[in-house]
């Protein structure tokens, strides 16, 4: 039974591009379900995140190939846009595309080499898929293979020292504007886990006085506990612009909710003192006219690209090393590759996400 992946990330789409294509969290498990209703695949894991949207499947009723042109098909439908350009989606098949998901998961394949956020964010994506009845035998025991071995590169090789997430480059960002972050104020826009790991890590580093804005007040009172600061209501964040130094900004917003007009008022307050806007949603939060406002320096997800640089250059030594696991790997699950057969529902149970 043909496994493929078919997808598009940050080395092969700008943000303006994912940004069109993402799935929000809550449509992944939906949109798994939509791949097997319209018998493109019997499998199918949808993986959607700031870098990255792509779809893992297999069926018994399709070549690789065809079932490769049909993924990009259902693509391009569900989201409503073309997929046509050049080299924007890529597609791998059995031991490539083993070999694909074993790098994703361990950090091999994105923004910041070796960072560790993916790998949780791959784990929720099977999680819902396995949750809601889309996964088999197959891609259950491949992705807790992907997992294991995640976990086995991480303490064998040093492919995650240093700054390993995008949380910890965006802080890396703020030092490079402020220098010293003792004192400075940060507002959190979203409560999800990356302005929570983002906001922990400027913590860390000695930012003072932490508000948190969120649609869901209960959910921003609990990061605000946590973070030691304070809930600021969902239509007020706006006035917090006067005092902050940071604004991080991840919510799951189809469509921006900051630009110029909301924002240039608040910079003829500030006089001089900068603004460090970091947009770490897909889609974008923020407009990026913004950044044409005196004053106000704007990050998105792909311009963390530069700041990463410099960890991805210390970390490629331990390439080799995690490619030679990673291939001796895929080769061993080839060798005890299951029965081309899907699981009974009731049966899926027996496979629990780490």
């Amino acid at each position: 039974m043909p496994l493929v992946a078919v997808g598009l990330n940050h080395k092969t789409a700008p943000v303006a591009i994912r940004e069109r294509l993402a799935f929000d969290e809550a449509d992944l498990a939906p949109a798994a379900g939509r791949v097997r209703s319209l018998g493109i695949a019997d499998e199918a894991v949808v993986v959607s995140t700031c870098n990255r949207v792509e779809v893992y499947a297999s069926s018994s009723a399709a070549d690789p190939e065809t079932l490769a042109a049909r993924l990009r098909e259902f693509l391009a439908a569900d989201r409503g846009q073309s997929v046509e350009s050049p080299g924007l989606l890529y597609s791998y098949a059995d031991t490539a595309a083993l070999e694909h998901l074993f790098r994703v998961v361990s950090g091999l394949d994105s923004l910041v080499l070796g960072e560790t956020e993916i790998l949780g964010q791959m784990k929720r994506a099977y999680s819902v898929a396995l949750a809601s009845g889309h996964t088999g035998i197959l891609l259950n025991r491949l992705f807790q293979r992907a997992f294991a071995l995640a976990k086995r590169l991480r303490s064998e090789t040093g492919i995650q020292r240093g700054h390993t997430s995008v949380a910890s480059v965006a802080v890396g960002l703020a030092e490079r504007l402020f220098g010293d972050l003792d004192r400075r104020r940060v507002l959190v826009i979203g409560a999800g886990d990356t302005g929570r790991t983002t906001a922990r890590a400027l913590r860390a580093r000695g930012v003072q006085g932490i508000r948190v804005s969120n649609r869901s007040p209960d959910r921003a009172a609990i990061l605000a506990g946590e973070l030691e600061g304070q809930v600021v209501g969902f239509q007020d964040w706006a006035r917090e612009f006067e005092s902050v130094d940071i604004v991080l900004s991840a919510t799951g917003s189809p469509h921006p909710i900051l630009d110029r007009s909301l924002l240039e008022p608040t910079m003829a307050a500030r006089g001089t003192r900068p603004l460090l806007l970091v947009d770490l949603a897909v889609p974008r939060d923020i407009d990026p006219s913004v950044a044409r406002i005196p004053g106000v320096v704007l990050a998105n997800v792909d311009d963390l690209q530069s700041v990463a640089e410099a960890e991805t250059h210390r970390r490629r030594g331990e390439i080799a090393r995690c490619e030679t696991l990673i291939r001796e790997s895929a080769a061993d699950w080839e060798a005890q590759r299951p029965t081309p057969q899907r699981a009974p529902h009731s049966s899926l149970n027996q496979f629990s996400c780490p």
